[in-house]
């Protein structure tokens, strides 16, 4: 159940690759909740998901590892509810790489960090050009890590041997690679850009329930006209209900590009459908009912969607010159300045500021627009005070130079 961590230099290795138990047991899980308890220092975690394999994103797989503790893999599925482990380490930094993809599948089974320092999101304050952990991992530590398996199904079981050994590598080594960075952002002038970014992650709600989920379709944008739109949504719901209840990933279902053909081309029948050579997948005849259905009820419906999403999207760029030309023209240098920040700091632009904050703040500016007034601006649509502090002066400017 407990393994030791690789040194930093990689030592070791070979002798590395041996059993990796997994913990599948409450008898077992008590039992690894009191060992890491009594480790030492943050607590480096990570979640194995079934994405693309299965509908639900929940954890197949959550590895542990801390100083004085050791390695262990737990079965969430198995095991269940995980709170005292939670419980036990909540306080204490957890160290995840790219949290926002497993702070959700950790809160589903009880873990709830209170504290997080990100590695990704380290990587990418600092400026390095490829943030993967295996290539965080071989630059800060000259390991080199195989991420042959980062794609597999980890909702089969038995869980393969190499599966385990890939998946405990991948926390064994983020407590080194966790101080390398804090190292390099102090270095910088940035621990404080970090802690704010991962306090946002934290604080961030994961998880938003969107309207017209069906628009993000792929290949919706082939589709013409109301009726049209009301066959793809149809389709793309019964889908999506047929995937949850057996827990598939819609797209290995039917995919959507043969979901956008069925409603562009409209087949006069269920003959017609089964022979639409654009509608294919593996469940694309199998559950051909299902979906003339569907397309029956988009045929039919007095229930008919806009031709554009409803909300408060902007439109593109690219037609901002004829339908908002002063916003486009207020666009420009000040994307401009934030971009110079950015590479001044070598932080990607998408960091220093989230491009759709300021898309909306040219577009609608506050009127004045003093560097005040683009600062609260930017703190009400979610902007850091590091972030505001350091582009809404130069924004301000743009603006009045615009």
């Amino acid at each position: 159940m407990v393994a030791e961590p690789l040194d930093a230099g990689g030592a070791g290795l070979a002798d590395h690759r041996r059993a990796r138990p997994v913990i599948e047991t409450r008898d077992a899980f008590a039992s690894a909740v009191t060992a890491i308890a009594e480790g030492d220092g943050p607590v480096a975690v990570d979640a194995e998901r079934a994405s693309g394999f299965r509908y639900s994103q929940r954890a197949y797989l959550i590895q542990v590892f801390r100083r004085g503790a050791g390695t262990f893999l737990f079965d969430p599925p198995a095991i269940g509810e995980m709170s005292e482990l939670g419980e036990v380490v909540g306080e204490d930094e957890w160290i995840i790489h790219a949290a926002s993809q497993d702070l959700t599948c950790l809160r589903e089974v009880g873990l709830h960090p209170r504290r997080v320092f990100d590695t990704e999101l380290a990587a990418r304050l600092l400026g390095m050009e490829r943030v993967g952990l295996g290539a965080v991992v071989e630059e800060l530590l000259g390991v080199h890590l195989e991420k042959a398996h980062s794609a597999v199904d980890w909702s089969i079981r038995p869980l393969r041997e190499e599966w385990l050994e890939y998946a405990a590598l991948d926390v064994e080594l983020l407590v080194d690679v966790r101080d390398a960075l804090a190292v390099r952002l102090e270095e910088a002038g940035k621990t404080g850009f970090a802690a704010e970014e991962f306090a946002a992650t934290l604080g961030r709600d994961l998880s938003p329930v969107r309207a017209d989920p069906w628009r993000r379709m792929s290949d919706l944008h082939t589709v013409r006209g109301q009726r049209n739109l009301a066959v793809a949504r149809e389709l793309w719901l019964a889908r999506d209900a047929y995937a949850q209840e057996i827990d598939v990933a819609p797209g290995r279902l039917v995919p959507d590009r043969s979901l956008a053909a069925a409603a562009r081309l409209l087949p006069s029948s269920k003959r017609a459908l089964a022979d639409l050579k654009e509608f294919n997948g593996r469940a694309s005849r199998t559950q051909l009912d299902r979906w003339w259905a569907a397309i029956e009820l988009g045929r039919t419906t007095d229930d008919l969607p806009a031709v554009r999403g409803s909300g408060d999207a902007l439109p593109p760029v690219r037609a901002w010159a004829d339908r908002n030309p002063e916003a486009a023209a207020r666009l420009a240098p000040a994307k401009e300045a934030v971009a110079a920040i950015a590479e001044e700091l070598a932080i990607p632009l998408e960091n220093l500021l989230t491009p759709e904050h300021l898309r909306r703040l040219a577009w609608a500016p506050p009127e004045p627009a003093t560097t005040e007034a683009i600062g609260e601006a930017l703190k009400a649509l979610g902007a850091r005070p590091w972030q505001i502090a350091l582009t809404a002066q130069r924004i301000a400017d743009s603006f009045s130079a615009a």
